[in-house]
């Protein structure tokens, strides 16, 4: 979707619940994925994600638009849950099936939940040294977790991340460089190599 139809589409979203289904259909799945990959359980992960679109929409009509995919906004929330479900605090609100249905819209026919899940499981389960990692990961700090996450699993650039956590984009880099030089230590005894590189891209 080209970004000023996004902004359209938000736009219309606040008024209009089928809008705001078409906003769900093209995030749902990468909004699931990262916080399957962040909890690695996927009831946890159908939970949140649904926590998240249901806050997304009852907070959508004070959506600012800067210029970012509406993602961002979505991964600014999960990441607020899944911190929340890390330290134990659950929120309790309606589902999101009576939230689709109270709206008016639905999830694509052709979107299939629990395969997207299983998918994400079966790549993590393939790779060893990926699960070693994750393993490591879950272990630091949960702004480390965080903005490894974003940066090596979602493909975020600086800037993204930079929205997302709320902090300064030189913040992002310096909690970047430390929870990758603390990963890079902790996953050092199972092997040579990792799928974190110093060389990356810039933002």
């Amino acid at each position: 979707m080209e970004i000023d139809q996004e902004q359209k589409l938000i736009e219309r979203a606040k008024t209009d619940g089928a809008a705001f289904g078409e906003l769900y259909d093209a995030c749902y799945p990468k909004i699931l994925n990262y916080i399957f990959r962040r909890t690695r359980d996927t009831q946890i992960a159908e939970d949140i994600t649904a926590e998240v679109f249901i806050k997304a929409l009852e907070q959508i009509d004070r959506f600012t638009w800067r210029g970012l995919p509406f993602s961002a906004w979505l991964y600014r929330i999960a990441s607020h849950e899944i911190a929340n479900y890390f330290r134990g605090k659950h929120t309790k609100n309606i589902s999101l099936e009576l939230m689709m249905e109270e709206q008016g819209f639905e999830p694509a026919d052709d979107y299939d939940v629990e395969t997207s899940l299983i998918e994400a499981q079966t790549k993590i389960e393939r790779h060893e040294l990926f699960i070693v990692v994750q393993e490591q990961l879950l272990a630091l700090p949960l702004k480390y977790q965080e903005v490894s996450s974003l940066r090596y699993f979602e493909k975020k650039s600086i800037a993204e991340i930079s929205q997302i956590m709320n902090k300064r984009q030189g913040t992002i880099k310096s909690l970047l460089s430390r929870g990758t030089k603390k990963l890079r230590e902790a996953v050092q005894p199972f092997g040579s190599r990792s799928v974190y590189h110093t060389g990356d891209k810039k933002p």
